[in-house]
C-alpha cells in the first residue's frame, strides 16, 4: 500500500498547526504585554455577553443586510467545518469518506447535503460582500486608514472564502462514488455534468487536485488569520467575554487619585498621619499611557480582535463632522504598534529595546485623542464590545497628568474648578450676581 500521500498529509497537518499554535504563543505574549486588569467580577452576565454578542451575533444584526450576510458566512464556516473532521481522518489513514462508513447513508446525505447549501449561500454572500467593497464602495470601507493593506486584506480573505467553497463543491462534483449515491448532491450535481466526457482518470485527478487544495487553504486561512484582521474569528469569544460590563458612561479611576480625592473630601482625616494600608502598587510608574505597555491586556485584547468593519467610525459624531478622531484607526493605530514592539522582542531575544517610538504622536495624534466626545457610541456599535473609548481617555490622562498638555480651554476649566469650586472664572461670592442683573 502506498502510504506517501499519507505521510505528506501528516506533514502537512504537523507543519499547518505547529505554525498556527507558533504565532498563538507570539499573540499572547504580545497581549500580556499590557497591565493587568481585574475582570473577574459579573462572571455571569459576561457568559451572556459572549452567548449572544459573540455566538449568537446579537450586536451584528442590527443592520439587517451585513448582519444577515455575516451570520450566514458565519454559520456556514463553523458547520462546513464540521467535514474538516472527516478530511483530516482520511487524509491520515487513507481512508475515502470515513463517515460514511458510520453513518447511516441517509444521514450522512443529509449532512454533506446542508454542506452544500451552506457552501452556496456562503459564496453568494462573500460575493455581495465583494460588491459592497468595490463596487457600491460603502464609505466606511474607503476611509484613510482603509488604504494599503487593510484594503487589501479584506479582499484576499473574500478571494479565499469563494475559493474553498468552489473547491469544496468541485470536490463533491468529481467524486463519482458520491454522486452515485445521489443523496447530498443537491448542489454538486448541477456542477457535475461540467466534468462529463472527461477521462475518469482525469476526473479522479481533479477530485484528488480538488481534496488537497482544499485542506491546504483551510491550514493556509489558518495561519493567515495571524496577519489579518479575520483574527477575530478566534478572538471574538474572550473579547466579549472579558468587555466592558459597567455602565458606559462609567470611567475608571486611578486608585492613588481616588484615595488623593477622598483625604481632600475627609475634614477629619490628618494628611501627615501613616496610611497603613497604603500599597506602593497603588501609585502606578506613569499616569495614563503613551505607549502600549502602559495599556491595559483587555485592550491589547481588543486592539487584536478589531474587525476593521468600521461601524464605530460610521457611528462617530467627530468623524461625521470631518474631524480626523476615527475609533477604528485608533485600534488599528494600537495592534500595528503592539505588533512592532513584538517584533522588536523577536529580534532581540524577547527583550523590548527602546525603538525611540510610541503609540502617543509616532501613532496616534494629538488631534485626534482631543477630537473625542467621550459620547460612547464607538463602544455601543461595535459588534464585539471592543472599547476605543478606554485607549483615548488613557492617552489624554498622560498628556493631562504627565505632560500638561490638555487645550487650553480644559486647562482653564481644571484651574477654575480648583479655585472656584466651578468651572465658570467666577468666585464663589459673585456666583449668583446673575440674578439682580
Amino acid at each position: 500500500m502506498n502510504y506517501i500521500p499519507n505521510i505528506l498529509f501528516a506533514i502537512a497537518l504537523i507543519i499547518g498547526i505547529g505554525y498556527f499554535a507558533s504565532n498563538v504563543k507570539k499573540l499572547l505574549r504580545n497581549i500580556k504585554l499590557g497591565q493587568d486588569v481585574d475582570v473577574s467580577d459579573n462572571t455571569s452576565q459576561r457568559w451572556k455577553n459572549m452567548i449572544n454578542i459573540a455566538l449568537g451575533q446579537s450586536k451584528m444584526v442590527k443592520r439587517p443586510v451585513s448582519g444577515f450576510l455575516h451570520v450566514i458566512v458565519y454559520v456556514g464556516f463553523i458547520i462546513i467545518n464540521i467535514e474538516v473532521l472527516e478530511i483530516i481522518i482520511d487524509g491520515l489513514f487513507g481512508t475515502h469518506r470515513i463517515f460514511l462508513e458510520v453513518l447511516p447513508t441517509s444521514v450522512y446525505g443529509f449532512l454533506i447535503g446542508s454542506f452544500e447549501i451552506l457552501a452556496a449561500l456562503v459564496f453568494i454572500a462573500v460575493v455581495i460582500f465583494w460588491m459592497r467593497r468595490n463596487v457600491i464602495k460603502i464609505k466606511r470601507f474607503w476611509k484613510a486608514e482603509m488604504k494599503g493593506w487593510p484594503k487589501s486584506d479584506g479582499n484576499i480573505i473574500l478571494y479565499i472564502e469563494m475559493v474553498l467553497m468552489t473547491l469544496f463543491l468541485v470536490m463533491n462534483a468529481t467524486d463519482t462514488s458520491f454522486q452515485a449515491m445521489n443523496s447530498g448532491n443537491i448542489i454538486s450535481q448541477f456542477i457535475a455534468p461540467m466534468f462529463n466526457g472527461l477521462p475518469e482518470a482525469t476526473i479522479i485527478i481533479i477530485e484528488r487536485a480538488a481534496w488537497w487544495v482544499h485542506i491546504l487553504g483551510i491550514l493556509a486561512f489558518l495561519n493567515y488569520l495571524y496577519f489579518s484582521k479575520h483574527l477575530h474569528i478566534l478572538l471574538a469569544f474572550p473579547n466579549t467575554y472579558y468587555g466592558k460590563v459597567r455602565p458606559k458612561g462609567q470611567l475608571d479611576n486611578l486608585a492613588a487619585v481616588s484615595k488623593e480625592v477622598k483625604m481632600m473630601m475627609d475634614p477629619d482625616a490628618d494628611p501627615f498621619a501613616a496610611q497603613p494600608e497604603e500599597d506602593e502598587n497603588d501609585v502606578p510608574a506613569k499616569f495614563g499611557a503613551s505607549d502600549v505597555q502602559d495599556l491595559n491586556w483587555v485592550q491589547l485584547l481588543n486592539a487584536y480582535t478589531c474587525t476593521e468593519c468600521g461601524r464605530c467610525t460610521s457611528e462617530c459624531p467627530a468623524n461625521i463632522t470631518g474631524k480626523k478622531l476615527s475609533p477604528r484607526k485608533i485600534m488599528m493605530d494600537t495592534r500595528d504598534r503592539l505588533e512592532e514592539v513584538g517584533k522588536n522582542m523577536d529580534a532581540n531575544k524577547g527583550v523590548f529595546v527602546d525603538d525611540g517610538k510610541q503609540l502617543l504622536d509616532d501613532y496616534i495624534t494629538r488631534e485626534e485623542l482631543w477630537a473625542c466626545t467621550s459620547c460612547n457610541a464607538c463602544v455601543e456599535a461595535c459588534p464585539v464590545s471592543i472599547d476605543p473609548l478606554s485607549i483615548i481617555m488613557d492617552m489624554r490622562r498622560y498628556l493631562v497628568m504627565e505632560q500638561s498638555a490638555a487645550p487650553l480651554e480644559l486647562n482653564n476649566m481644571m484651574t477654575n474648578i480648583e479655585n472656584n469650586s466651578a468651572p465658570w472664572p467666577y468666585n464663589q461670592m459673585d456666583r449668583l450676581n446673575w440674578k439682580n442683573e
